[in-house]
């Protein structure tokens, strides 16, 4: 599979290069008119459009202008792009353009609020916006995720990063804070938008090859061509990589294509396509004491002369009941074979010179294979997205008002299987453990009304409403010795209704700055997997567990001096209640998910953008969180002995306090040396708890960025159509704690008491290490 999408992306490319008649000079006066009828297309709309935007906006520190035009112009209200009434950041390609950029990390990492950890495997990423994954091992749960306004998160609140290509990508926004009012179930700590190039940017071809440290091989080609009529663009790669830690590595391909057509002066079509096939070789993850002892798992090919520090699984011998051995993840050969397609269309119709009607339709196609552990799993998860909404251009009380009203519903089929694994590989799958099947739906309305008070002063209010269902069905096999397997099933239905308000003002006080505030709410109903144990710690429908909620106060500033300095501040306070967590029944008793009644996440957001002299960059971002439980009694059993004890003002665990980027650079403005630069960085990842007593924290880390790039403006030359760059990412090849799932405290079975740390440290199935020192290169051509 990925021959062919790597073959069918070269093939484009020679066939587009064929195509191509015209000379440099040509191609580059071509390029330069349809920019220049692009941003008149995209003017005329702002004119038509009858709710201005206040009189200056500052750009955001770290990327382009707010309000960034598209080729085929729109009048309804977008969901990521553009956003008012909300704390956003853009980041837009000139950040990440010539840079290794092997993982959606090396984006997202450069806006304020965003924390990032290693997933499950080197090209997996946890990404949290305030904090809201820092349990999650993997992807992304209580953020929504999409890409060209097309939804990336499945109804069942999990969106994944590793079937994104950052060389895709021309701009990424995030939009920081509760926003269920605007994107419904689990956005409560915002949302991300990837934005792909645009094809008139791209006009042409460009193919590229980056290679590095460990294997890493990335060969990729993107077309486009637009105009004011339509706008295509089709990225496709092929990556490869071993990864540092043992038993680690991947080869993925990718397809990337959107396409815009105005259909005539009132008509306009967008279609969307990704497609990702990824297979991924995983290591275990290890205990404190394992990572401190070996951290890249070296020397860990079998379990009977593994080197110390080494993470083995207990797989059944026959797949089915008895005796035990151990393995290693190279033994045991553990992996994912992931496959996702999303396809979509969006339709718009202008009903009068000041609304319009948007539809749109997404499917979703999530099929994995993960032997992963000792107990692997297979599942297909196919979703539907439906929305349709009206935005209209008007005056209220003879004010400027943009109003928009929505409606949507989204459904998920889970069919999923679990097995004991086998001594035999990657194929080794035993006998049934479980089967979940059904479905998630949520069907709502939106409606958001922003109001022009003052030529300064803008109100905007929202609300989301939204009825959700979970209607799933759990069969557990279990197989005792000498009699008949035993089926038990759980039928758990559940139903929930969820109201989420929001408002803000912005305040346009001097022509550089402008203020805001906001308060907004959000919502995430619980998962199928948390139904299946009850309250009294025995299996059956999880009746009492009810949807998570926050509530949320921002308030921030925008500085713009010119186009030398940007910044943007943000402090926020949110209130959550009902957040999700596993805990103890009681002795002899299954962990069951429950409800920690109050806790309180809070900080401050920084961006800051610095041009003192022409080609001289100082970007800057930082996020402090505060976050701790206010109302949490946890239970922890061992052998006959049950304790509860009292979490309140501990830090959540896995949220990190401090997290800072900076980056300092030079691009030659001009000359015959134009496009020549380079710039070092420098992320600061501050210490976090791993459990809910903070008792084990994961150490913070220091780490150093090099880049030198030569990347040449067209008609500059005989090199005016290439690009290149070498990077070195972690220079001082600092060993820290890439990724470190939740650790549960423990009881001493003798005394009762509460296990300290040094206990904590030997608890498996928690780190993996970050990259060491690695040295990348790359080189583009367009044509």
């Amino acid at each position: 599979m990925y021959n062919y999408l790597f073959s069918a992306a070269v093939s484009a490319v020679l066939c587009a290069s064929a195509a191509s008649a015209q000379t440099a000079d040509d191609a580059v006066r071509r390029a330069e008119l349809l920019r220049q009828r692009a941003a008149i297309d995209a003017e005329l709309a702002k004119m038509d459009a009858a709710a201005p935007v206040p009189a200056a906006q500052p750009a955001p520190a770290t990327g382009v202008a707010m309000g960034e035009d598209i080729l085929v112009t729109s009048k309804a209200l977008s969901l990521t792009t553009r956003v008012t009434g909300q704390t956003v950041t853009t980041v837009d390609a000139s950040a990440f353009r010539n840079t290794p950029a092997t993982t959606i990390a090396d984006i997202v990492r450069l806006s304020p609020g965003i924390a990032v950890t290693q997933g499950n495997g080197p090209r997996d990423v946890s990404v949290s916006v305030r904090g809201s994954n820092a349990r999650n091992s993997f992807g992304a749960r209580n953020l929504q995720v999409f890409e060209d306004d097309f939804p990336v998160t499945q109804p069942d609140g999990l969106a994944r990063f590793d079937l994104t290509d950052p060389h895709a990508y021309g701009a990424v926004d995030v939009v920081r804070g509760p926003s269920s009012a605007r994107y419904g179930n689990y956005a409560l700590g915002g949302a991300v938008n990837f934005r792909t190039r645009a094809g008139r940017d791209i006009h042409g071809v460009e193919a590229g090859i980056d290679g590095g440290g460990d294997g890493f091989v990335n060969l990729y080609a993107t077309i486009g061509q637009g105009n004011a009529g339509h706008d295509i663009a089709v990225f496709g790669s092929y990556v490869r990589g071993d990864g540092a830690t043992g038993h680690t590595g991947y080869e993925t391909g990718t397809l990337n294509a959107l396409a815009r057509f105005e259909l005539g002066a009132r008509d306009r079509v967008a279609v969307k396509l990704i497609y990702n096939e990824g297979d991924f070789r995983l290591s275990t993850r290890l205990s404190y004491n394992q990572y401190r002892t070996n951290p890249y798992q070296q020397g860990c090919e079998v379990a009977a002369t593994a080197a110390a520090g080494c993470g083995t699984i207990s797989v059944l011998v026959n797949g089915v009941n008895g005796a035990r051995i151990a393995q290693t993840a190279a033994e045991g050969d553990l992996a994912r074979n992931d496959r996702r397609t999303i396809v979509g269309t969006r339709y718009e119709h202008e009903l009068g010179p000041n609304t319009t009607w948007r539809t749109q339709a997404t499917f979703d196609s999530r099929v994995v294979n993960q032997p992963t552990s000792a107990t692997p799993f297979k599942g297909t998860l196919d979703s539907y997205n439906l929305t349709s909404d009206i935005t209209d251009h008007g005056r209220i009380a003879g004010m400027a008002a943009t109003s928009f009203v929505g409606v949507f519903y989204n459904y998920l089929d889970n069919q999923s299987y679990s097995f004991n694994k086998t001594p035999a590989g990657r194929n080794g799958f035993g006998a049934l453990t479980q089967t979940v099947f059904g479905d998630v739906r949520n069907l709502g309305v939106r409606a958001r009304e922003e109001l022009q008070l003052t030529e300064r002063l803008q109100f905007i209010a929202g609300i989301g409403a939204e009825r959700s269902i979970l209607n799933v069905r759990q069969t557990a096999y279990s197989y005792p010795v000498g009699t008949n397997p035993v089926l038990s099933l759980i039928p758990a239905e559940r139903h929930f209704t969820n109201v989420a308000p929001e408002a803000a003002l912005f305040w346009q006080a001097l022509a550089a700055v402008r203020l805001h505030a906001r308060v907004g709410t959000g919502y995430g109903i619980p998962q199928a997997g948390n139904l299946f144990v009850t309250s009294a710690g025995v299996p059956g429908n999880n009746a009492s567990l009810k949807a998570q909620r926050n509530t949320g106060v921002d308030l921030g500033a925008e500085v713009a001096i010119g186009t030398h300095v940007t910044a943007e501040v943000t402090g926020y306070y949110e209130w959550f209640t009902n957040e999700l967590v596993s805990q103890s029944a009681g002795v002899n008793l299954l962990a069951y998910t429950s409800n920690v009644p109050h806790s309180v996440h809070r900080g401050i957001e920084l961006g800051l953008g610095w041009r003192p002299l022409a080609g001289v960059k100082l970007d800057a971002s930082y996020s402090y969180n505060d976050q701790y439980y206010t109302d949490f009694r946890e239970r922890l059993t061992a052998g006959s002995i049950s304790q509860v004890l009292d979490r309140d003002g501990k830090a959540i665990p896995g949220v990190i306090p401090n997290f800072v980027n900076l980056r300092a650079g030079y691009d030659q403005p001009g000359g015959p040396l134009a496009g020549l630069g380079g710039f070092a960085e420098l992320t600061y990842r501050d210490r976090f708890f791993a459990d809910n007593s903070n008792l084990l924290a994961m150490p913070s880390a220091t780490l150093v960025n090099l880049n030198l790039h030569y990347d040449p403006p067209r008609g500059h030359g005989p090199l005016s159509r290439y690009s290149f760059y070498a990077s070195v990412q972690n220079l001082f090849d600092v060993t820290y704690v890439g990724s470190a799932a939740g650790i549960a405290n423990s009881l001493n079975a003798t005394t009762g008491a509460e296990n300290p740390a040094s206990v904590l440290a030997n608890t498996t199935g928690a780190i993996y290490a970050g990259q060491p020192r690695t040295v990348y290169a790359g080189v583009k051509a367009r044509f």
